[in-house]
């Protein structure tokens, strides 16, 4: 069976990894909740703000999996909503495919250092498929990756000029170092990586637009 973000393969029960999944979830948003009570009024982020919805951006297949399933009980809830997410999709889809760094018929993104490096200028102007352009809100807020719900508040990372805090450029901006490690949000990233490899390939990457589609073609675990 393919593996993308129409198709997953997984060595455990789909409920049992949705559970964990909803775990995960309710971790995350924990820890997020933390660091806005933290950063008080340096954390600027508030609804129909959408800078960061802007730009394309590499998501798991477990957040494949997460908006697949947001996509089938939206059509069921509210199927004109549904319809205008996946006509957004499609049209990003149809813009963008040809140069897609990746397979453009799983949607999953290339690990070559050309596609790579091909990513970091792709689509960085284009709207994600799930907002609403006209209420500057996401459809699928509660399916949202992990990348959405962990950016605002500074999160520690490492690259090769040390250890910092990455955080959105609109927030802390008068900050003091002290008050911007006070509002650290630590994301439960190794529990993650632990759902992450009970997928078949352990890697493969996509990205929102490849996701949203209507239900005519359910996620399958096998």
């Amino acid at each position: 069976m393919p593996s993308g973000p129409d198709r997953f393969e997984i060595d455990i029960p789909l409920t049992e990894l949705l559970v964990k999944d909803r775990e995960l979830i309710v971790r995350t948003d924990k820890a997020l909740a933390h660091a806005v009570q933290c950063g008080g009024e340096h954390l600027v982020c508030r609804p129909g703000c959408t800078p960061c919805c802007h730009g394309a951006f590499a998501i798991s297949q477990l957040d494949a999996l997460r908006l697949r399933l947001a996509m089938s009980e939206l059509a069921m809830a509210d199927a004109e909503r549904a319809k205008a997410v996946s006509a957004r999709a499609a049209a990003y889809r149809e813009q963008y495919g040809s140069s897609f760094p990746g397979d453009t018929a799983s949607g999953i993104l290339g690990t070559t250092p050309e596609a790579e490096a091909a990513f970091e200028d792709f689509a960085n102007d284009a709207a994600c498929p799930a907002l609403d352009p006209t209420s500057g809100r996401c459809d699928l807020y509660n399916a949202r990756p992990m990348t959405c719900r962990t950016f605002g508040p500074p999160v520690r990372h490492a690259s090769d000029a040390g250890e910092g805090f990455a955080v959105c450029e609109m927030c802390f901006t008068e900050a003091f170092p002290e008050e911007i490690e006070a509002a650290e949000m630590k994301p439960p990233f190794a529990e993650e990586q632990e759902l992450l490899r009970h997928f078949k390939p352990e890697s493969g990457e996509t990205i929102v637009a490849w996701c949203l589609k209507l239900p005519s073609d359910h996620p399958t675990a096998a």
